[in-house]
């Protein structure tokens, strides 16, 4: 009986530790800054979380991360940061219900039919 108890304890010891992620280490980890500005960077951990970007300056980025959910799902995040702003994509990630037609309609209507500016006189 005591064998057994001795076997449960270590298991429970063992999933206790694999599951503890403040013991996670750095597995992985480059980072590159060039003269002109542009830069690289990219790391590991051991609980499976990676991620890599590269840019210039403030005016690009685009990079990616991976890791599982407290849940398990596997969440694999691509993102890029230009001009247009920052534009997340990731089948993780909630996206917007289709536009109605009506909306489709009236829009087409708008481009279709240009409001004539008028000028006011001051």
């Amino acid at each position: 009986m005591f064998k057994i108890a001795l076997i449960i304890a270590l298991f429970l010891v063992a999933v206790t530790w694999a599951a503890d992620e403040s013991q996670a280490t750095i597995t992985k980890y480059e980072n590159e800054i060039k003269n002109d500005g542009s830069y690289n960077w990219e790391y590991g951990t051991s609980n499976g979380i990676q991620a890599k970007e590269s840019g210039v300056g403030s005016a690009y980025a685009a990079g990616s991360v991976a890791y599982t959910a407290p849940d398990g799902q596997n969440i694999q995040l691509e993102y890029t940061a230009d001009e247009n702003g920052y534009q997340p994509k990731g089948a993780h990630l909630p996206t917007p219900p289709p536009t109605p037609d009506y909306i489709l309609k009236a829009l087409a209507y708008i481009e279709a039919h240009p409001f004539t500016r008028i000028q006011l006189r001051t």
